[in-house]
C-alpha cells in the first residue's frame, strides 16, 4: 500500500504540515486582508462589486446564480450599490427585457483604493518576513491556487501576472 495516499481516496497526498495548522494560517492571512475597513459597503455588497469587476455586464439573474442568492436579495443589494453610485443598470445589448449591471467609475475607484489599502497591509507583513520565507509563501500559495483551479472550485482565478487582491 502506498503511504502517500490518505483514507479519503486515491491520489490524495498526506499533508506533512498538518491540515488544521495550514487552515489556521490561511485564516490568519485572510483575516489580515479583511482588517482593512471596507465601509460604506457591507460584505455582501463587496462581493457584488468584486463579481461585477470580474464579470462586467451580467444581469441580475446571473449575478444571483454566482452569489447563490435569491433574486429579491440581489436586487436590493444592487439598489443600495446604485444609491451609493457604485453600480449602474443599463439596457442589455442582447435582450430588451434585461438589464446589465456595470460598475461606475466611482465603483471602480472604490475597489482600486480598497485593494491598495489591503495590498499595503499585507505587504507590510511580507516585508517583515525573510526572503526565503516570502519565496516559500509565494510558492505555496501558487500551488494552492493551482490546486483550486484543478478542482474547478475557483472560477475567475488569475495567474500571478494579473492577479487582483480580494
Amino acid at each position: 500500500m502506498d503511504t502517500n495516499h490518505s483514507a479519503s481516496g486515491p491520489g490524495r497526498r498526506e499533508n506533512p504540515a498538518g491540515g488544521h495548522e495550514f487552515i489556521e494560517l490561511l485564516e490568519a492571512l485572510w483575516t489580515r486582508g479583511r482588517e482593512v475597513p471596507y465601509a460604506p459597503v457591507s460584505a455582501s455588497q463587496l462581493r457584488v462589486l468584486y463579481t461585477l469587476d470580474r464579470d462586467e455586464g451580467i444581469n441580475l439573474r446571473t449575478l444571483g446564480e454566482l452569489l447563490g442568492s435569491a433574486p429579491p436579495s440581489v436586487s436590493r443589494l444592487c439598489d443600495r450599490l446604485e444609491a451609493l453610485g457604485f453600480v449602474r443598470r443599463l439596457p442589455s445589448q442582447v435582450s430588451r427585457r434585461e438589464l446589465e449591471l456595470h460598475l461606475t467609475s466611482h465603483g471602480r475607484t472604490y475597489l482600486q483604493e480598497l485593494r491598495s489599502r489591503r495590498d499595503a497591509s499585507l505587504l507590510e507583513v511580507i516585508a517583515a518576513m525573510t526572503p526565503a520565507a516570502s519565496r516559500s509563501l509565494l510558492l505555496g500559495l501558487s500551488g494552492f491556487r493551482d490546486a483550486l483551479g484543478q478542482t474547478g472550485s475557483a472560477p475567475g482565478l488569475r495567474s500571478a501576472g494579473d492577479a487582483r487582491s480580494a
